[in-house]
């Protein structure tokens, strides 16, 4: 019986040598697919294994914003202001409910900056309690705050811009109006990506009472920020909070940053699913091809099929052969766009900037996930036509020309 299997498998791989152009046009097809479906989900796995990262940091925290019933922004400094603002009171009610976690009043704005001679560049500008620094960000080169002094902390991303050493003097301001300050830089941060309470990496951190003495909001903050050390506390932490502030009328919005992460990260795996399926739609044409590429076959072989059916071949042993031919090209097709699928993915994943994901678990399975779909594919296309071929009437497909 193995004897039987052997000869059946090569008598598969003679017909696809003999029709080598055809075979190579199907497998083609799913090459295309295989690589569609899993370079977009490499992609999308790096992507959101990238956003985690860069958020994770932040997962333990509750962000307190003022409630402007939907609107609000950006404010702060000599940029646009938000209408509204966390007073100390409130600050000292959050702290009531937090309990022994960390609470940390941050003021935020925006002004024009200006290095040297370059040109005059718009940043973020965060005023916060030189003790409390620390707790958002590291520092790459030089020290932190201290007290009051125009001393500053500058983000990774525009030290590198702008050509920013310690000890770099920054003009902050507008001359033209009078608003002009001039700050020393104490330290470099290292880079922190994207975060949900601050984005230190294009902005400029300075003492809290140095930024009031410049821009006013003595004893209002635009965000008062939550540190839970245990990320299970915070559910409990942020009821805590919401019965203290939201008593009778919504005064704060609470954003859980856990749970922020977490619907980033769906939202991430949902688009990356259904830009997966898309590619799928090669496979689709793909499995048309193989369809094809096996009817054509079956046509071409009646002769031989007849012969074979006479010298006592089962019907069983005519379909093995036709799905073996099916596998072969399919084989063949998915293992090269699997290949092609991890060189290409990883070429695609370092101009995006998240290669250090690449040889994960969760990146990587979808190069056998897309070969072993792609072989499946051409094993379903082949069921049909090897089904007809077993079927034929062994004395009809021996008078066939």
């Amino acid at each position: 019986m193995k004897q039987k299997k052997n000869i059946f498998f090569q008598l598969a791989m003679r017909n696809v040598r003999l029709n080598l152009t055809r075979s190579l046009l199907a497998a083609l097809g799913i090459i295309i697919g295989v690589v569609a479906i899993t370079t977009m989900g490499i992609l999308g796995a790096n992507i959101q294994l990238a956003v985690s990262s860069n958020l994770s940091s932040n997962a333990n925290s509750l962000i307190i914003t003022p409630d402007t019933g939907g609107g609000g922004g950006f404010g702060g400094g000599m940029g646009a202001k938000t209408t509204a603002l966390l007073s100390d009171n409130q600050v000292r009610e959050i702290e009531l409910a937090a309990g022994h976690n960390t609470v940390v009043p941050i003021h935020s704005g925006s002004d024009l900056i200006q290095v040297g001679t370059n040109d005059k560049k718009r940043v973020a500008i965060y005023g916060l309690d030189p003790d409390k620094v620390q707790d958002f960000v590291e520092i790459a080169d030089g020290s932190s705050l201290r007290g009051a002094s125009a001393g500053a902390l500058v983000g990774s991303t525009l030290a590198a811009d702008q050509n920013i050493a310690v000890g770099t003097r920054i003009k902050v301001g507008d001359e033209t109006t009078g608003t002009s300050e001039v700050v020393r830089v104490a330290g470099i941060l290292k880079p922190k990506g994207f975060g949900l309470d601050l984005m230190p990496d294009n902005a400029l951190i300075v003492p809290d009472r140095y930024y009031t003495s410049v821009y006013g909001d003595q004893g209002e903050y635009q965000q008062v920020d939550v540190l839970v050390p245990s990320i299970a506390d915070i559910p409990a932490v942020k009821d805590a909070i919401d019965k203290k502030m939201n008593k009778k009328v919504k005064v704060v919005q609470i954003t859980d940053s856990g749970a922020l992460l977490q619907t980033i990260n769906s939202t991430i795996g949902q688009i990356t699913l259904f830009i997966t399926l898309l590619g799928g739609i090669s496979l689709l044409v793909a499995s048309v091809s193989i369809f094809n590429v096996m009817m054509m076959s079956v046509k071409d072989r009646i002769n031989e099929i007849g012969i074979l059916r006479s010298i006592g071949t089962t019907r069983g042993e005519i379909r093995k052969m036709f799905i073996y031919e099916a596998f072969i090209i399919g084989g063949v097709g998915a293992g090269i766009g699997g290949l092609v699928s991890f060189i290409g993915g990883f070429i695609l994943v370092g101009l995006l900037g998240t290669s250090k994901y690449f040889f994960t678990f969760q990146s990587l399975i979808y190069v056998p996930y897309g070969v072993a779909i792609g072989i499946v594919i051409c094993l379903l296309s082949g069921l049909y036509p090897a089904a007809k071929a077993a079927n034929l009437n062994p004395i009809e497909a021996l008078r066939s020309e």
